[in-house]
C-alpha cells in the first residue's frame, strides 16, 4: 500500500491530498529517509512524520486496505523518543 494511503487509513492525517502534500514536503520519512508518497509500506517499518515544532514516530504493524476508526490505532504501535 502507498504510504500517502496507509496514512490515511490508519487515521495519522486525516486527508490522503494532505499525506501526499507532507510527502511532497519531505516532512515524511521512512526508517530515517524522505520518502515520495509513491513508497509502498511493509510490516515494520519506522515512519517520521514532522507536525511543525513536534515529530511522530510510528511503527507499522498492519497494512490494511480499509479499517474501521476503532480497528485504525491497531495498524500502528508509537515509539517513544
Amino acid at each position: 500500500m502507498r504510504i500517502d494511503k496507509y496514512l490515511k487509513v490508519s487515521r495519522l492525517i486525516k486527508r490522503r491530498t494532505v499525506a501526499n502534500e507532507a510527502c511532497d514536503g519531505a516532512r515524511i520519512s521512512v526508517n530515517g529517509r524522505p520518502v515520495k508518497a509513491s513508497y509502498q509500506v511493509k510490516l515494520g517499518d519506522v515512519i517520521e512524520i514532522a507536525f511543525g515544532q513536534r515529530t511522530l514516530r510510528v511503527e507499522v504493524t498492519d497494512v490494511n486496505e480499509t479499517a474501521t476508526k476503532s480497528n485504525a490505532a491497531a495498524m500502528y504501535r508509537e515509539i517513544e523518543g
